[in-house]
């Protein structure tokens, strides 16, 4: 996988997550030569702190990549180590922003591979705000990176549409591998001095994709039917949609993650829980919202007839 044909790109790869993994695998696949692999250091994470690796440093050292894993990104010492690798092109996929002192030193640049289509979706979670916002597509983007974020000349694009029953992680899996494929077409055509920039337009209404907060998560049952749904399987499966269960005098937080939409006449409050036919579903002003999939305290994610079997809910059950 590592035999390199392509000679002329030495190209250091920047990223962290699974997303960026697909990438890098594609660009070994296509034959360019990685001489180097940066990635967030190694962090304890879970109940038992225990050290773990990022999901791209476990997949370079797998394929014996030379590995670098800076705390600051504008050290000298971290600076000399990615000079003396000697890459004239960095690949950067959802890693971290850039000081100019990085960005700029390969000759042909430093581009980025971005999960909508810019200048759309600036931000931490483009893939979460679009399904958040009801958008029917989407896409990927490569960009060479400037002094902002999100904001430079725009290499290629690619589109994809969002599914009505989308949830963020269908999207990303979708976006990870359309956008793996954009980042070697971007390495082509740099490689063959045929890549062409194009400035972002700007004029258009832009919206944001900021990182996403707790507070961010917490469902609000008085919007609208379809904000609802869009804004739980947005957050679907990660960081979780999160409500207030209101049982006989208890109050817990529930996780939901996957629910179907039900317009219907009722005279519920809103935010009432009923039991129906071994299903749950939250009273809203337009009909119901059938909860599938959802997450108790100290629990594990779980189908709605699991929950029922060891769940038991008060007349005035409700979530807020």
């Amino acid at each position: 996988m590592s035999t390199s044909k392509n000679n002329s790109l030495r190209i250091v790869f920047m990223g962290t997550p699974d997303f960026a993994v697909e990438t890098l695998k594609s660009i070994l696949e296509a034959n360019f030569k990685v001489v180097g692999v940066i990635t967030a250091p190694d962090r304890p994470a879970g109940r038992g702190r225990k050290v773990q690796e990022s999901a791209v440093k476990q997949f370079a050292v797998k394929h014996h990549l030379k590995v670098l894993q800076p705390t600051n990104l504008k050290e000298e010492v971290f600076l000399e180590e990615l000079k003396n690798l000697d890459a004239n092109l960095q690949v950067v996929v959802a890693f971290r922003m850039l000081p100019k002192a990085v960005w700029q030193m390969p000759e042909y640049g430093t581009f980025n591979l971005h999960a909508s289509l810019l200048p759309q979706y600036r931000g931490a979670a483009p893939i979460n705000w679009a399904i958040i916002n009801g958008e029917t597509e989407t896409g990927v983007t490569t960009f060479f990176i400037d002094e902002k974020i999100d904001t430079g000349s725009i290499v290629l694009q690619k589109t994809e549409k969002i599914l009505p029953d989308d949830s963020a992680g269908t999207l990303h899996d979708r976006l990870m591998k359309l956008g793996a494929e954009l980042v070697v077409e971007t390495c082509k055509q740099i490689e063959a001095g045929t890549v062409t920039r194009h400035t972002q337009d700007e004029s258009m209404e832009l919206k944001p994709a900021p990182k996403i907060h707790k507070d961010t998560c917490r469902i609000d049952w008085n919007a609208s039917m379809e904000d609802i749904y869009n804004h739980i399987r947005g957050l679907s499966p990660y960081p979780g949609a999160w409500t207030q269960l209101v049982n006989d005098g208890k109050i817990d937080q529930m996780k939901i993650f996957r629910t179907e939409m039900e317009k219907a006449a009722h005279n519920y409050n809103v935010g009432k829980l009923v039991v129906e036919k071994k299903s749950l579903k939250v009273a809203v002003k337009e009909g119901f919202i059938s909860l599938l999939e959802l997450q108790l305290p100290g629990k594990r994610r779980m189908q709605v007839n699991e929950v029922l079997n060891g769940l038991n809910l008060e007349e005035e059950v409700h979530l807020r």
